[in-house]
C-alpha cells in the first residue's frame, strides 16, 4: 500500500486524482482539505501528525465524515520526500497483518501489536484492517 506525501499546499493541485491515502505533512486549512477532496475524490483517508490533527476544525471533520473520508493521526518516520513522494507500507507488515487476522486476533489488538513493532500509527493500521481485501501492491 503506497502513501502519497504532501507537503505544501502548492502540491495540492497537481496531485494524481487516484489517490487514494494522503499524509498531509504540514498544517491544513479548512481551505487545503477542500481543494484535496476536489482534487482527488477517490480519497478514502487523509493523514495528519498529531499536533496538526488536534487542530482540525469540527466542520472540516463533519465534511470527510459525509465524504466517507478517515482522518487518520499518525506520521510516516524516516520518509525522505526528496528521494520518493510515496511512503510505502512494507509488504512484510501487510503480510503480519493477514497473519494476524487469519488467527482472529481483534483489529484493536493487531494494531497495538503492529504499532509498536513497525513505523506505522494503530490509526492507519485499523485503516487497512477496515479494507475488504487487504491490498498487497
Amino acid at each position: 500500500m503506497k502513501i502519497r506525501v504532501v507537503s505544501s499546499r502548492e502540491e495540492i493541485p497537481t496531485l494524481n486524482p487516484n489517490e487514494k491515502v494522503i499524509h498531509l505533512a504540514f498544517r491544513p486549512s479548512n481551505r487545503d482539505v477542500f481543494m484535496l477532496a476536489e482534487t482527488c475524490p477517490k480519497i478514502e483517508a487523509i493523514q495528519l501528525p498529531k499536533s496538526y490533527r488536534r487542530t482540525v476544525s469540527k466542520s472540516i471533520e463533519m465534511f470527510l465524515e459525509m465524504q466517507k473520508i478517515n482522518l487518520l493521526e499518525g506520521d510516516v518516520w524516516g520518509h525522505r520526500k526528496d528521494i520518493n513522494e510515496y511512503y510505502n507500507v512494507s509488504q512484510n507488515i501487510m503480510e503480519k497483518i493477514q497473519e494476524l487476522k487469519a488467527d482472529r486476533f481483534s483489529n484493536e489488538i493487531i494494531a497495538e501489536k503492529l504499532s509498536r513493532e513497525s513505523k506505522l500509527n494503530s490509526d492507519m493500521i485499523l485503516y487497512i484492517l477496515s479494507k475488504r481485501n487487504l491490498e498487497l501492491s
